[in-house]
């Protein structure tokens, strides 16, 4: 079958805007009921044993399902929420807070730092004597005074 080719229509598109097809526009604004960026839902512990209880009341078939259906859960959910609710009770169902964690200091951490610090303070004292004891060796030297030797010195 020979293909066949349709005229282009002069006053829809191409002659009229200078050779180029007119763009679609976007939406003026977005929903305002539409946030920027979902956020994870956090359900209270509270609301986990609610739900729980609802589920264990609900004996009729479908029961769970219309809960489920009804708090928008998955039943991964309630299987995760019962097994914390049996191995710890109300504790284990508070949320976790989420990311890093925040390391503990070491308790050696602070004395380290005194120590240090107090290290460069004598250091600094050394010095300092060091430079008295000198200037004072130069003086005696020029006066021709003479100086008992030191044990630690020839």
């Amino acid at each position: 079958m020979p293909m066949t080719q349709t005229p282009i229509d002069a006053e829809a598109g191409a002659a009229t805007n200078g050779g180029r097809r007119p763009t679609v526009a976007a939406p003026a604004s977005a929903s305002p009921e539409l946030t920027a960026r979902p956020h994870r839902r956090i359900f209270t512990a509270q609301d986990k044993l609610r739900i729980l209880a609802d589920t264990d009341r609900a004996a009729d078939t479908g029961g769970i399902a219309a809960i489920l259906r009804r708090e928008g859960l998955y039943s991964s959910a309630l299987t995760d929420w019962r097994r914390q609710r049996d191995a710890g009770a109300l504790g284990a169902l508070t949320p976790a807070k989420r990311g890093p964690k925040a390391a503990e200091p070491h308790p050696l951490t602070t004395e380290v730092a005194a120590l240090q610090k107090d290290n460069a303070r004598l250091t600094l004292r050394l010095a300092r004597a060091e430079a008295i004891i000198g200037i004072q060796k130069k003086v005696a030297e020029l006066l021709g005074i003479p100086l008992a030797p030191s044990d630690g010195e020839p």
